[in-house]
């Protein structure tokens, strides 16, 4: 199963090609070359380092919401929700308040 993940922009490096972004408190070295321009704020699409869209805000706020109501779904065991391999790490990086630093 492959995910795209909205997440913020936190930081770019001087030639705005690549930086960091926070998704749900982790913190996650990025490329945004496949994008046209980018900000510090902009929410973006990630999957596997790569920045590919940017997103707007509140589709970003509503798909995170989606996640993190699936991941309380999941930690509950209800049986409305699939046994998926790897939604268990997926979702609660989206869910933690105090997740170290690093690659998700």
């Amino acid at each position: 199963m492959c995910l795209a993940l909205p997440a913020r922009v936190i930081s770019l490096d001087a030639t705005g090609l690549s930086g960091q972004v926070d998704l749900g408190g982790v913190r996650k070295a990025v490329s945004f070359a496949l994008l046209d321009e980018v900000a510090v704020g902009d929410h973006v699409i990630v999957h596997v380092g790569y920045a590919l869209s940017r997103l707007d805000p509140d589709e970003a706020a509503q798909t995170l919401a989606l996640f993190a109501d699936l991941a309380v779904h999941h930690a509950n065991n209800d049986p409305r929700v699939p046994s998926l391999p790897g939604i268990s790490s997926a979702t609660t990086a989206l869910t933690a308040h105090s997740t170290p630093e690093g690659d998700a």
